[in-house]
């Protein structure tokens, strides 16, 4: 049976903050060539994980098939606002429960958000899709792992046997680009 690939997806600013102090994505970190591609890796994804305050707010984000943690479900549910989405309480179920619940045996998963979220999967991507937008500073904000402003994004990946390709510029006015974080065998 083929298995789940599991991929993250995470535009950071030069300090490793997914979003301000608000825990607000600011305009200052929306890029089109990021959100072009980000849109593109989630219209390919199976299976989108994420937080219940993380989300794309996209057009086509109704029509995804999608796992959304929260505590407020005793293990699984089918949430009453998306019949394309299953609540879980990772507290009280494994990752397969949801899947299977989801109806996801197989293919990719994307991993949005948020950062406790990032951190629950660290050891099981097989990619981390890490964007950077090098002219954008939010401090005090939400950072992408736990581990951040004390260790890079980057270390922490590489921490967890992670390495990197090459990078893609998705905006050369303003030196964003992607990376794509791959498992080593």
């Amino acid at each position: 049976m083929p298995a789940l690939r599991i991929e993250g997806y995470v535009i950071v600013s030069a300090d490793g903050m997914l979003a301000d102090a608000n825990n607000v994505m600011p305009e200052a970190l929306k890029f089109e060539g990021d959100k072009r591609f980000f849109t593109a890796a989630l219209d390919r994804a199976d299976l989108i994980v994420h937080g219940r305050h993380s989300h794309e707010e996209q057009p086509n984000s109704p029509r995804r098939k999608r796992i959304v943690l929260t505590r407020k479900v005793e293990r699984l549910a089918d949430d009453p606002a998306n019949p394309k989405a299953t609540l879980w309480n990772p507290a009280a179920a494994p990752f397969e429960a949801a899947c299977e619940h989801a109806g996801i045996h197989a293919g990719a998963v994307a991993i949005i958000g948020g950062p406790s979220v990032f951190d629950m999967f660290m050891d099981r991507y097989d990619t981390f899709w890490l964007s950077h937008a090098p002219g954008v500073h939010l401090p005090g904000g939400e950072p992408v792992f736990s581990d951040v402003p004390q260790q890079t994004p980057q270390a922490i990946l590489r921490r967890h046997g992670l390495t990197p390709g090459d990078s893609q510029i998705l905006d050369e006015a303003y030196g964003v680009t992607v990376t794509p974080w791959r498992r080593t065998p």
